[in-house]
């Protein structure tokens, strides 16, 4: 984890995520989900300050894995699928701080990078803050 503030952006990394490729799988070596954890941790530390980042085991996306989330409190979720481990944790660190800097989670498409726009999966609204929210039309 890097960041540990209450309304931190929180990028959730599914370990368990196997590859998409057609190659087999080697059970001696980590699991692509868990390579792309290495990759975001080896990015360096201020491209990941403003980001909590949390292994997860599955998000149950898989058939377009490896798959990450982005969510914070009060903001919209991302749910973000067939990213490849050498080759999408700068894209995936960009979009987090990005989500972290918007007020309502919901950076301009444009200004994402260009694989998580082709590469989205889900766009979840964030849950009411209060019961009075929740009764708005």
């Amino acid at each position: 984890m890097t960041n540990t503030s209450p309304d931190a952006t929180t990028l959730f990394v599914c370990v368990t995520c196997k590859t998409q490729t057609a190659e087999p799988v080697s059970s001696e070596g980590p699991r692509a989900g868990a390579r792309l954890l290495e990759a975001i941790h080896a990015v360096a530390g201020e491209r990941r300050d403003e980001v909590t980042i949390v292994p997860v085991e599955c998000l149950s996306n898989c058939n377009r894995s490896c798959t990450v989330a982005v969510s914070a409190p009060g903001k919209w979720t991302y749910i973000v699928g067939a990213l490849d481990p050498d080759a999408h944790a700068d894209d995936v660190l960009a979009f987090a701080r990005l989500h972290q800097r918007h007020e309502a989670g919901l950076p301009p498409w444009r200004e994402r990078p260009e694989y998580v726009r082709k590469n989205t999966i889900a766009r979840v609204p964030p849950l009411p803050r209060s019961s009075e929210e929740a009764s708005l039309p």
